[in-house]
């Protein structure tokens, strides 16, 4: 059986990022806490340019939150702490000095589409639908919100949430502003993703960075604000709607 991980790789200036999990690339607090010390880890690499985000696998970017954990909750405090996973991972690729390319090879749901809104450019392929679910097993996406609304704006957010059941495709992503191109295939997205990465590791670093703040620029407050989320969900999670709900989905 694969082993879940996050590895660091830099290649040329460029610093790949990889998450993976068995079970289609779900978040438990291991893999969120990885992928954030990941993330400041490449922060800290001069010799690292550009980032860009990825998971394994061909078939899911992210699942979201592991419902096998969600499912174990007993208390607000344990449940506050999970999502905060998500709000850490978020507000670090916001503080991150370096921009960050995602490469979404495939479908994103809830936290998987908080991630692939949290970063500043990002690329996908056809099969990259995406999905907040939150709603249907009793909480909400509430963490990711700000960085969903910020990419697609709150209308097409709040279409999504309450429409929790529904895929939405890959050309809707592109025409609502999460993803900035979709490609036919994962060469295709990979070689562009390499592309663009490359060009960018060979611009002006203080350029890129100050540029990354103004990318931001109003998103100070989003410490505090995903961790009041998070204490929502972190309520929500112990509803007894979400606990019947999420028992049917434990594997």
């Amino acid at each position: 059986m694969d082993q879940p991980y996050v590895t660091l790789e830099n290649k040329n200036g460029i610093g790949f990022v990889e998450f993976f999990h068995p079970n289609k690339n779900a978040m438990p607090t291991s893999i969120l806490s990885d992928l954030a010390s990941t993330i400041k880890k490449a922060d800290a690499d001069e010799t690292i340019k550009v980032l860009v985000l990825q998971s394994g696998g061909d078939r899911t970017f992210c699942a979201g939150a592991s419902f096998n954990e969600l499912v174990a909750i007993e208390d607000s405090e344990t449940g506050e702490r999970f999502f905060s996973g998500f709000a850490n991972v978020i507000n670090t690729m916001r503080r991150c000095s370096k921009l960050i390319i995602g490469r979404v090879q495939g479908k994103a749901v809830g936290g998987g589409v908080g991630l692939a809104a949290a970063t500043d450019y990002c690329l996908a392929s056809k099969y990259a639908s995406i999905k907040l679910s939150e709603l249907s097993i009793g909480i909400g996406p509430f963490v990711i919100e700000p960085a969903v609304s910020r990419k697609m704006g709150k209308t097409i957010m709040a279409q999504m949430t309450l429409n929790a059941e529904a895929f939405y495709s890959a050309d809707f992503a592109e025409k609502n502003g999460l993803y900035a191109e979709v490609f036919e295939t994962k060469k295709e997205l990979d070689d562009a993703v390499f592309t663009l990465a490359e060009n960018l590791s060979k611009y002006n670093p203080e350029a890129l960075s100050e540029m990354k703040r103004v990318i931001w620029e109003g998103t100070d407050n989003w410490d505090s604000l995903l961790s009041e989320r998070a204490k929502i969900s972190g309520r929500l999670v112990l509803s007894g709607f979400t606990k019947n709900t999420l028992k049917r989905f434990k594997k």
